[in-house]
């Protein structure tokens, strides 16, 4: 059963207004979506995305009039608040990262610890699987993916050993795969399998989710309305540090070269502030599940320029 990280927090920080419009642009199992409706009024409306179909498809359960659910990426945000005619939404809410169905389900290919076939694709429709791009791409390709998405310092012998695994035949299998990272790894992090960056690295360079998270924090935060919040939560520390950037970089524009003169009125102005500290689990939510552990959640507003 899937349990949803921070779902209160999350919530909570939407600030959220009986008649508003909300966007949850990652479905997931409806967890948020869920709470966010019994918060909002009658009048008020939910529009919740995902990319992946089966998460969709579980949409069924909600019955509520106020609710639409489209399965697309969430870098289209401001393509379907244009599309219900809204002039902008009072709120969104980023979940990133692998649901828990996902990683339970061996047929999906995101977990070492269940035997399946390699495939990793958030959409099983559309682009090619983890293992069909390991056995086309080049060692230095495989070495900067696990290096730059997965921070792996063994990268270079991880690379090599999987070209050498290749050669003998596909490699196509989770556990399979699993293997040929663990043997090239000479030390192992305390409490952590030593394919889990590698597994990490694969799957978001398959799925492109930080170019996914760059497009769509651009385009959640220019499709709220003024007092409108946007609220991510982030698993990792490559997109935890890509929010924290994107977010600052609004709520404190560049200052303009010293000496240059400027009217107060052409002085740049920040349309947005940050809202609160990062915050994370609790020590009860992570010992009720262990997945939330690295959770961090950060909030931003859009403010009256």
């Amino acid at each position: 059963m899937h349990k949803t990280v921070l779902l209160n927090e999350a919530v909570e920080a939407l600030r959220i207004k009986a008649d508003g419009t909300y966007v949850d642009a990652t479905f997931g199992r409806g967890g948020h979506s869920r709470e966010i409706l019994a918060r909002l009024g009658r009048t008020g409306k939910l529009i919740a995305i995902d990319r992946d179909p089966e998460a969709v498809a579980s949409a069924a359960s909600l019955a509520d009039s106020r609710l639409t659910v489209l399965q697309m990426a969430f870098g289209r945000i401001e393509r379907v608040v244009a599309e219900a005619n809204l002039a902008g939404v009072d709120g969104v809410l980023l979940d990133l990262g692998v649901s828990s169905p996902q990683l339970d389900s061996a047929g999906r290919g995101f977990s070492f610890r269940l035997d399946g076939p390699l495939d990793m694709r958030m959409d099983a429709g559309h682009g090619i699987t983890a293992a069909e791009w390991l056995a086309q791409a080049s060692e230095q390709e495989i070495r900067e993916v696990i290096r730059r998405h997965g921070e792996e310092r063994f990268a270079k012998q991880i690379a090599r050993a999987i070209v050498a695994a290749r050669s003998s035949g596909p490699v196509d299998r989770t556990r399979q795969f699993a293997q040929i990272v663990a043997k090239a790894v000479p030390t192992r992090e305390p409490h952590q399998d030593p394919a889990t960056r590698t597994f990490q690295a694969i799957r978001i360079h398959i799925n492109q989710e930080l170019e996914e998270l760059q497009t769509g924090l651009k385009a959640a935060m220019g499709c709220l309305r003024t007092g409108g919040r946007l609220a991510v939560i982030s698993f990792h520390s490559l997109e935890d540090r890509m929010v924290k950037q994107a977010m600052r970089a609004l709520a404190h524009p560049a200052e303009p070269p010293k000496g240059v003169p400027l009217r107060v009125s052409e002085l740049p102005r920040a349309g947005y502030k940050l809202i609160g500290k990062a915050q994370r689990p609790g020590a009860a939510e992570v010992a009720a599940n262990p997945r939330a552990r690295s959770a961090i959640l950060r909030v931003i507003e859009r403010v009256a320029a």
